[in-house]
C-alpha cells in the first residue's frame, strides 16, 4: 500500500519532484520536493484509497474514542476516517482563536478519552506534537499520530520520541523516490540528487545543486 499510495500522489501532483529546479519552503530551506495532501480531497479515487488506507493503519493505535485532526491539512482527513469507523471527531489549530470561547480544540472532548491524531505531512513533527500537547493539557490520552505522508527526517523521530508518542504513516519519503523512479517520473540520477537532499537537507543546496546544473 505504500507504494501504491505514493505512486497515486504523484499521478495528480499532490506530491511534485523537481530536483534541478528546487522549490522555497516557508522555513526557506530549499527543497526538490513539495507536498500537498489537500489535493488528494478531489479524487473521489484517490480519496478513497487514502481513507481505506487510514483506516487499516489506525487498527495498530486501537483503543481510541475520538480522531483528532491538525489544522488545517489533516482536518479533512481525519474527518473521513472519523466517519468511516463511526466515532467522534475534533480538530486542534495552531493556536487558540483570539475572539469568542478562545478555543484551540473545536469539537466535543471529555477527559479521559483516548484520541488517534491525524495529520497530512510529517516533517520535524511540530505540529503534530503541539496538537498532541494542546489535547493533553484537556485531559485526553494520546493513543498515536497517523500522517499520509513523512520525509523520514531524523529529526522527527527523536521528536515523537522524546515525547513518547508512536506515529506511523501510509506512505514515506523512500518510497515516493522509489516509485518515481520506476515509473519513469525522475531518472536515477535525480533520484540520487533526492536521497542526497534527505540526508542533508539544510546543506543540499548550497554542496550538490550547482553541480547537477552545470
Amino acid at each position: 500500500i505504500a507504494r501504491e499510495v505514493a505512486r497515486k500522489l504523484l499521478e495528480i501532483d499532490a506530491v511534485t519532484l523537481r530536483p534541478k529546479e528546487p522549490f522555497t519552503w516557508a522555513s526557506g530551506l530549499r527543497s526538490p520536493i513539495y507536498c500537498d495532501n489537500r489535493i488528494v480531497l478531489s479524487y473521489p479515487g484517490i480519496r478513497n484509497l487514502i481513507k481505506n488506507a487510514l483506516v487499516a493503519k489506525s487498527m495498530q493505535f486501537n483503543p481510541f474514542d475520538i480522531v483528532a485532526g491538525v489544522a488545517t491539512a489533516g482536518i479533512a482527513h481525519g474527518a473521513l476516517l472519523a466517519d468511516a469507523l463511526d466515532k467522534p471527531f475534533v480538530y486542534v489549530r495552531s493556536k487558540a482563536k483570539a475572539h469568542g470561547r478562545q478555543n484551540m480544540i473545536e469539537g466535543k472532548v471529555i477527559a479521559g478519552q483516548k484520541a488517534l491524531v491525524i495529520e497530512d505531512l510529517i516533517s520535524t513533527g511540530k505540529s503534530s506534537l503541539a496538537a498532541v500537547r494542546a489535547l493533553k493539557g484537556a485531559g485526553i490520552f494520546i493513543s498515536g499520530v497517523l500522517a499520509i505522508f513523512s520525509y523520514g527526517f531524523p529529526h522527527a523521530e527523536k521528536n515523537f520520541s522524546k515525547e513518547n508518542i508512536p506515529f506511523d504513516v501510509l506512505t514515506n519519503y523512500d518510497n515516493l523516490v522509489s516509485e518515481a523512479i520506476s515509473s519513469q517520473y525522475i531518472s536515477k540520477t535525480e533520484g540520487r540528487l533526492l536521497s542526497e537532499w534527505n540526508a542533508q537537507p539544510s546543506a543540499w543546496y548550497d554542496k550538490y545543486f550547482s553541480k547537477y546544473n552545470t
